[in-house]
């Protein structure tokens, strides 16, 4: 891999972004069909690098769930490449007239959807988001820089060089999709800084990058993915659904951010509940931290929780449990712990069902279903570069439509003010 400085792949990556965001939607598209093509036809190359990186991650004694994101077979790839021909399939966004007006003096004005220019991404150990995000940014006309983390590192070279040469093969600049070269802290504060070339940059991972990046950067950010994500089983809920919804939201793939990490109980349904939902928990060996009540109920199985049990975003098998009195105390806690991603309620009230959803400040706030619907295949919208948890530009999964931005084109027959 040739070894650029973040400044000059900041300059290859505007000098070709003119090319990629008047390219037609057929460009973009074979483009995508080339690299879904090339995913599979070099899955041994993949699976070679990606072995790597798991060979350093059990030295490095990283966690089964953590492996599990790092993870790349010839079964992933396959479903990588199918998420690739999946966006082919997806309207095209770019030159998309959302409104237009005639002005009392002629003007005709058209308000048109434009690509970002050059989006910078950095994120941590899943090698799929290389894909993924190089992908849906070219969709939608933007050429992407990307910084992957270093437990991931063998993987990503090998992922955006079959990428590259995909576009490239397809009549587009492979300069369009870049990976900087370096997984020092260095190279992130670098990009963070890179204001005469990127137009925005996403953060994808945990709470500290993400702080991280919001905190530094000079260039527009994004911020995305951090889910602290609670259920709170109200009173008058239905036990078996409760307990259903807990474990899909927990079980199903705890390392990812709308997978739940606390649960909150009222305290008049605890002692019924709580046992239902530590049988259903113990097949999968969760670890349970929880308040004096949840302790005094199921014993000596719950390590007590302090302070930082209720931020935590485990993204394990372990579960935080707290006892409250009611439906102000659950979303109370939720205000001072969650991250404005993903909340639920369980409960038969209709009353307690509006005020959840008005009172409860995130991007997606479900009645009675799991949160790990909050993506952006499951809401109808095609693939997403990740969650927005922040209220500016985009909220919840950013799209096709949150990568891009708009232009005003005006046309008039000689209009002077």
């Amino acid at each position: 891999m040739e070894q650029l400085t973040v400044q000059e792949l900041g300059r290859r990556a505007k000098a070709v972004s003119a090319v990629l965001a008047s390219a037609s939607p057929k460009q973009k598209n074979d483009a995508l069909a080339a690299i879904a093509a090339a995913l599979e036809a070099r899955t041994d190359e993949i699976v070679a690098a990606n072995k790597t990186d798991l060979e350093n991650a059990v030295q490095n004694k990283m966690s089964q769930a953590m492996q599990d994101r790092l993870l790349l077979n010839p079964a992933r790839i396959s479903g990588i490449a199918d998420g690739v021909r999946q966006l082919i399939q997806l309207e095209e966004v770019v030159g998309k007239v959302e409104s237009g007006v005639v002005r009392p003096n002629g003007l005709r004005i058209q308000k048109t959807r434009v690509p970002l220019g050059v989006i910078g991404i950095i994120f941590e150990s899943r090698p799929n988001v290389t894909v993924d995000a190089a992908t849906l940014c070219m969709k939608a006309g933007n050429c992407v820089i990307l910084r992957g983390g270093k437990e991931a590192f063998s993987s990503n070279v090998c992922l955006t060089e079959i990428m590259r040469d995909a576009v490239e093969s397809a009549g587009l600049p492979r300069d369009i999709i870049q990976l900087v070269p370096d997984t020092t802290r260095e190279s992130s504060n670098q990009l963070m800084k890179l204001s005469q070339y990127l137009d925005v940059l996403i953060p994808r991972g945990g709470a500290g990058l993400i702080n991280a990046v919001a905190e530094n950067a000079t260039v527009p950010v994004i911020k995305t993915g951090v889910g602290n994500c609670h259920v709170f089983v109200d009173d008058s809920a239905d036990l078996d659904m409760a307990v259903n919804i807990i474990d899909n939201g927990k079980t199903q793939r705890p390392s990812v951010c709308n997978a739940i990490e606390t649960v909150l109980i009222h305290r008049d349904i605890a002692a019924e509940f709580l046992p239902k939902m530590k049988a259903r928990l113990d097949a999968h060996n969760i670890t349970l931290h929880g308040d004096d009540a949840a302790k005094a109920l199921l014993g000596e199985c719950v390590i007590p929780a302090n302070e930082d049990d209720w931020a935590n975003e485990y993204l394990d098998y372990q579960l935080a449990v707290k006892i409250v009195a009611d439906i102000d105390e659950a979303m109370a806690h939720i205000a001072q712990y969650g991250t404005n991603h993903s909340e639920c309620i369980v409960t038969k009230s209709l009353e307690h069902a509006e005020k959840f959803q008005r009172g409860v400040d995130a991007a997606a706030v479900y009645v009675n279903a799991s949160t790990r619907f909050t993506d952006g295949g499951e809401f109808g919208f095609g693939a997403e570069i990740g969650i927005s948890t922040q209220k500016l530009h985009a909220r919840g999964p950013m799209g096709l439509m949150e990568l891009t931005s708009v232009k005003y084109l005006i046309n008039g027959d000689g209009q002077v003010r």
